[in-house]
């Protein structure tokens, strides 16, 4: 009996617009109302659920180069993010698993051929997609969610097991290589552990994730996982703009221009101000998405998954570019205002003068 029963999934994500209509998808797509998502572990009150469901569409299966049949299904976000999940079951011993995972990561046909079926799609939801970007960004996310591992006497493996019988096999996998990894590595790989029962187990790495589960019991995970790559997609975009509109300020901060630039100036505080607003506008509604109410489990899967895949690290860099855009726009406000007392007073004064002319005309 081979030793894994599971499935390997690629997660792809692009960030296609600023807002998808999610009525509107529906609509197109012929979807039903959506229903509480994710589903959790216990028969309690909502602990975690999306502030609006995705919108699921299920995809023709099809074959890839190697001749293996995959299915796939995409997901819709309202903040502008369409994720595509190509799963393949395997039922296979451990070196079979890890050269499945090497190829997946490193050949790129999956990713191609996602691009492919998520062009294909959103060209069908149009109408759907409000202000579109240029560029498409995109991640790729893979995810391999062991249904159950047996030793070689059949017996099935816990979690505590699972990590100390086959740790090296499962390092192998996260990382996508076919040499074993020294034994540091293992450890630093190993660290990024979770477990709720004996019997499952969370791996996270910043290129792929080991779900050891029921799939009734890893499905939450699965959607965690993957919202937590839709973020670090954002928090990508939202560095990209503010990088823009950061250059562009700098630029005009360095054209001389006399006192009648401070105007000019204005003009682009104003501008850069609107868009930082923006950003900070699209980062709570991206923040808001999800909501952690009470289960402290799933609380702690997200904080570990967005801090390896580097969500975190994004999300600093667009807080601080978000600091300097309101220092420098105080900073071009009072450049301006500056210049218009100046102007205020030499009007004053050149006034008092034309008046004092009669004056001294007279005497």
């Amino acid at each position: 009996m081979p030793a894994c029963r599971g499935s390997i999934s690629a997660l792809l994500l692009f960030d296609i617009a600023e807002e998808l209509d999610l009525e509107e998808v529906r609509r197109l797509l012929g979807s039903a109302a959506p229903v509480r998502s994710p589903e959790f572990r216990q028969p309690a009150p909502v602990y975690v659920r999306y502030a609006q469901p995705p919108v699921a569409e299920p995809t023709d299966s099809f074959h890839l180069a190697t001749g293996e049949a995959v299915d796939a299904r995409l997901r819709y976000f309202d903040y502008g993010v369409v994720s595509l999940e190509i799963e393949l079951h395997f039922h296979c011993e451990w070196p079979e698993l890890i050269a499945l995972s090497h190829r997946w990561i490193e050949a790129g046909e999956v990713e191609q051929r996602g691009l492919e079926i998520a062009h294909r799609h959103v060209n069908r939801i149009k109408s759907a997609v409000k202000k579109p970007y240029a560029e498409w960004l995109d991640e790729a996310y893979y995810v391999v969610h062991l249904h159950e591992v047996r030793d070689g006497a059949g017996v099935l493996l816990t979690g505590p097991e699972l990590l100390a019988r086959n740790g090296g096999d499962l390092a192998q996998i996260l990382r996508g290589e076919t040499q074993a990894l020294s034994e540091g590595e293992q450890k630093e790989i190993l660290s990024s552990s979770l477990s709720y029962f004996p019997a499952d187990a969370l791996l996270v790495g910043w290129l792929a994730a080991v779900v050891y589960d029921t799939p009734h019991a890893a499905a939450p995970i699965l959607d965690l996982l993957e919202y937590a790559n839709t973020q670090l997609l954002e928090y990508r975009r939202y560095d990209e703009i503010l990088s823009g509109v950061l250059k562009h300020a700098y630029s005009e901060l360095d054209r001389r221009g006399g006192v009648w630039a401070s105007w000019r100036l204005a003009r682009e505080a104003k501008q850069m101000n609107r868009l930082r607003l923006e950003v900070i506008e699209l980062t709570e509604r991206t923040d808001n998405a999800i909501k952690f109410l009470s289960d402290m489990f799933y609380a702690r899967a997200y904080r570990l998954a967005a801090a390896k895949v580097g969500a975190n690290d994004y999300r600093n860099l667009v807080d601080q570019k978000l600091k300097t855009a309101g220092e420098l726009y105080h900073f071009m406000v009072s450049e301006f205002r500056e210049a218009r007392s100046f102007l205020l007073e030499l009007t004053i004064v050149i006034i008092l003068i034309i008046e004092l002319i009669p004056i001294l005309k007279v005497k």
